[in-house]
C-alpha cells in the first residue's frame, strides 16, 4: 500500500501561494470508476469462479449463503409456529392417492397443493417437493390443447400426462415411492391471498402501500425489511419440508426437491439455504444468462456478486441433476455446467452433479426431462426400481374441481391488501423482537447488506494528482484515492495543519470534499478551522456520486435503476448494491489508507455532516476500533422514512436490523466516543469541538 506521504511533506516544498480549488481530475473528467457504469441486470453474464482449493470454496460458499439468507429474510428466520395441517379429499388413483393438503407457514397465511402418496409402500418413503413455475394456472392447469403437438414433437408420451407435467411428475414418483407435495406458488391455484398480480404482474408502486406503518410488498418500508415475494415463497418451502418431515412414513434423511423454471429457482435456492434436502433436480433454470424473470424469482441483495450457477454451486457436494433446454439454459453444456463438475470434482464427488441437456425442445418439464429426474432420484434416494417401474404410465389428468383445497368444509381464507399489510406487520414484529434480543444477528446482516468490511476491503493506493497548495497554517492537497481491488477511485482532499499532533478526522459531506468549505471553494468553514489550527488533519472526499463523481455538478436526486419498466427495487438492488453501501465502501478504503500509511495517524475519527448518517452510522459498526471517535447529525433520519426506493439513501435491509438507532447501538463501546445530534437533545459541545478534544 502507497504510504500517505502527504501527512509529512514539509511546507517549504509546496509554494503555491494563489488560492483555488483543487480538483483531483481535469474539468469534465469523471473518475475511473467501474461503479458508474449502467448497473447491472437479470439479462446479464453471471460466471462462476471455481475456487482453487476446499478452503477457498469454504469460505466463499458461507459467504454466498449468508448472502442469501439476509436477501431472502432468514437471518433471522421467522419464528415456527403449529403447522396446522389439514389434509383431506382423498382420491384413489389405484397405485396411489391424492389427497388436498393446507397448511399455514405463518400465522393465517396457507400453503396449499396436493399430496400424493403411494399406496403399498413398506418402510419408510423419501419426501419430495414438486413447485411449480410459471406454466398456466399451476397445478389446476390443462394443456390438453397442446398435448398431440407434444407428443408428435417426442416431447410427450400421454395426452392425459401432457396435459399438467407437474401432475404426471408427482404421480409418477409417488408410483415409485416417493411421498410427494405439489404446492401452489404463491398467487397461482388455491394461494390466492396474494394475488397473481401482485406476485407476479407487479408493474408499478402503490402509494397507498407506502409509509412508515401499513406498509406493503415492494414498498421501499418491505424492502427495508428484507420482506418479498422471492422470501415469502423460500419460506413456504421450508414450512413445506417441515410438513413432509411431520408424516409418519416419510424418511428425513431423503428429502428432495425438483422443479421447472420459476420451479427450478425455488429448487436450487431451497437446496441452498436448507440443509436437510438429500437431493436435487432444478430443471432449465440454473445458467449463467437470464437469472429469473418474474418478482416472484428476485429479491433485494440476491444477487449482488454472485449468480445461479454459483448459488446451484452451494448444494455440492451432494447429488444433483439439471437440465438445459433451447431458452436460457442453451449454452449449459460448454458455460456453466463445467465449472460446476470442477466444483464437484474439487470437493471429491464429480459423479454427484448431472447435466441432461435437450437443446432441441424449448422450455419445458416434458417426458424426456422427467425421465431423466426419475433416473437421478432413484439411484440417489434409494428407490430401488427396476427400468420397468421407471417408465411413466398414463394417469388420469385431474380437474380444478377435484383436487381444489378449498370447499364449504374448508372455507377460503381472507387475502387481499388489508391481510397483505398484516401478514407483513406481524412478521415485522416477530423479526423485531428476534434482532433486540441477539445484536450478533444485526452486526452480521449489516455487514453482509454492505458487502465489505475492514479485512476485505482490498489493495488501496494514493495518487497526488492535483498539487498541493500552501494556505494560512496549512497544507492543502488533493488528489486519487484507487482501490485496486475492486476498480474504484475517490477524489480525496487532505488538509495537513503546520502543527500536526497526529490525529485525523474522515469528514464527510453531503457534496463531499466541497463541504469542507465555504462558498469561494477555498476557506475552510468555521468547523474545519477549528480543527486545523487544533492540529487536528482533515481529509474530505469525493464518495460515490458526489463532486468530481457529478458530471454536471448537481446533486444526485435519484439513484440510477435498470431499464426494466417494472417498478420492484429487486431487479436494480437484486443485482447491484445500494449507494450508501458502496459509499461505506470508500469510507472503508479511506480508513484502510489511513491506517495502514507507513507513518500512521495516532487516531482516526469519523465525523457527518446532516445528510450522511447513513453512511457514517454503518461504517462505524464495520470499521470497529479502528476508529477512535465517530460523531454525526441525523437530523433525525430513518430508513423506514424513504418514500421512494430510487432515493439516494435506499438500502434494503436497513430497518430490519435496527434502522438508524439500531446501527449506533451497534457500534457502541463507550459512550465518550460518539457524538450525535438530530435526535431531540442537543449536544453540549458542538461536533469539531468535542472532535478536537
Amino acid at each position: 500500500m502507497r504510504p500517505l506521504v502527504f501527512f509529512f511533506v514539509p511546507l517549504i516544498l509546496a509554494p503555491y501561494l494563489h488560492a483555488a480549488p483543487i480538483r483531483a481530475l481535469p474539468e469534465g473528467q469523471l473518475p475511473k470508476d467501474g461503479r458508474l457504469a449502467a448497473p447491472k441486470d437479470l439479462d446479464g453474464y453471471f460466471p462462476f469462479a471455481v475456487p482453487a482449493d476446499k478452503v477457498g470454496w469454504e469460505k466463499r460458499a458461507g459467504e454466498v449463503r449468508m448472502q442469501l439468507r439476509v436477501a431472502l429474510g432468514l437471518l433471522p428466520a421467522p419464528t415456527k409456529g403449529p403447522l396446522n395441517a389439514v389434509i383431506h379429499g382423498v382420491i384413489d388413483l389405484g397405485d396411489i392417492t391424492v389427497e388436498k393438503v393446507s397448511f399455514e407457514s405463518l400465522p393465517g397465511f396457507f400453503v396449499t397443493g396436493n399430496l400424493y402418496r403411494p399406496k403399498d409402500a413398506s418402510g419408510k418413503t423419501p419426501g419430495v417437493l414438486c413447485p411449480h413455475g410459471h406454466f398456466p394456472d399451476g397445478r389446476f392447469g390443462d394443456s390438453a390443447g397442446g398435448a398431440e403437438g407434444e407428443i408428435k414433437a417426442g416431447a410427450e408420451k400421454f395426452r392425459e400426462n401432457a396435459r399438467n407435467v407437474m401432475q404426471a411428475r408427482s404421480k409418477q414418483l409417488a408410483r415409485m415411492g416417493c411421498t410427494v407435495l405439489n404446492y401452489d406458488m404463491i398467487g397461482y391455484a388455491d394461494s390466492e391471498q396474494l394475488s397473481f398480480d401482485l406476485v407476479h404482474k407487479f408493474g408499478k408502486q402503490r402509494p397507498e402501500m407506502i409509509g412508515a406503518e401499513n406498509w406493503g410488498l415492494f414498498s421501499p418500508q418491505a424492502e427495508s425489511w428484507m420482506m418479498s415475494v422471492m422470501g415469502l415463497q423460500t419460506w413456504n418451502s421450508i414450512r413445506a419440508l417441515d410438513f413432509l418431515e411431520s408424516l409418519p412414513e416419510v424418511d428425513p434423511a431423503r428429502l428432495a426437491v425438483t422443479g421447472a423454471s420459476g420451479g427450478g429457482t425455488q429448487t436450487f435456492l431451497l437446496a441452498a439455504v436448507d440443509p436437510r434436502v438429500a437431493a436435487a433436480f432444478p430443471a432449465v433454470m440454473v445458467s449463467t444468462a437470464m437469472q429469473g424473470g418474474c418478482t416472484c424469482e428476485n429479491a433485494s441483495l440476491l444477487r449482488v456478486g454472485t449468480g445461479n450457477i454459483e448459488i446451484a454451486g452451494l448444494f455440492a457436494p451432494k447429488p444433483q441433476g439439471m437440465t438445459a433446454a433451447d431458452d436460457w439454459t442453451k449454452e449449459m453444456e460448454t458455460k456453466g455446467f463445467p465449472e460446476l463438475r470442477q466444483l464437484y470434482a474439487l470437493l471429491g464427488a464429480p459423479e454427484h452433479v448431472h447435466l441432461t441437456a435437450r437443446t432441441e425442445f424449448g422450455h419445458n418439464y416434458n417426458a424426456v426431462s422427467r425421465a431423466a429426474m426419475y433416473a437421478w432420484f432413484n439411484k440417489y434416494l434409494g428407490l430401488g426400481c427396476e427400468a420397468a417401474a421407471l417408465e411413466e404410465k398414463e394417469w388420469p389428468f385431474l380437474p380444478r374441481e377435484q383436487i381444489t383445497v378449498w370447499d364449504d368444509a374448508h372455507p377460503k381464507p381472507a387475502g387481499g391488501p388489508d391481510f397483505e399489510r398484516k401478514l407483513l406487520s406481524d412478521l415485522r414484529d416477530d423479526i423485531a423482537a428476534q434482532v433486540a434480543a441477539d445484536p450478533a444477528l444485526a452486526r452480521a446482516g449489516i455487514r453482509t447488506i454492505i458487502g465489505r468490511d475492514l479485512d476485505s476491503a482490498g489493495e488501496i493506493a494514493f495518487e497526488m494528482t492535483g498539487g498541493k497548495q500552501e494556505r494560512d497554517g496549512y497544507l492543502e492537497m488533493v488528489g486519487l484515492v484507487r482501490n485496486t481491488t475492486y476498480g474504484e477511485e475517490i477524489p480525496t482532499t487532505f488538509l495537513y495543519p503546520t502543527e500536526w499532533k497526529g490525529h485525523v478526522v474522515l469528514w464527510l459531506t453531503p457534496t463531499g470534499k466541497a463541504g469542507l468549505f465555504a462558498e469561494d471553494g477555498v476557506t475552510p468553514t468555521s468547523e474545519i478551522a477549528s480543527l486545523l489550527k487544533a492540529g487536528v488533519a482533515v481529509t474530505g472526499a469525493d464518495l460515490l456520486y458526489q463532486g468530481e463523481f457529478l458530471a454536471e455538478g448537481k446533486a444526485l436526486g435519484k439513484v440510477p435503476v435498470v431499464a426494466n419498466p417494472r417498478e420492484a427495487p429487486c431487479y436494480t438492488f437484486g443485482y447491484n448494491r445500494a449507494l450508501p453501501a458502496r459509499r461505506v465502501h470508500d469510507v472503508l478504503t479511506l480508513v484502510q489508507l489511513i491506517r495502514h500509511d507507513d507513518h500512521a495517524a495516532k487516531s482516526i475519527d469519523l465525523a457527518g455532516a446532516p445528510g450522511t448518517a447513513p453512511v457514517v452510522a454503518a461504517a462505524r459498526v464495520l470499521c470497529g476500533d479502528a476508529l477512535h471517535k465517530v460523531a454525526l447529525d441525523t437530523k433525525g433520519f430513518r430508513f423506514l422514512n424513504i418514500a421512494d426506493y430510487r432515493d439516494p439513501s435506499f438500502l434494503p435491509g436497513a430497518a430490519r436490523y435496527g434502522d438508524l438507532p439500531g446501527m449506533l447501538a451497534l457500534g457502541e463501546k463507550d459512550a465518550s466516543t460518539l457524538w450525535v445530534a438530530g435526535e431531540g437533545v442537543a449536544p453540549e459541545k458542538g461536533m469539531a469541538e468535542w472532535l478536537a478534544e
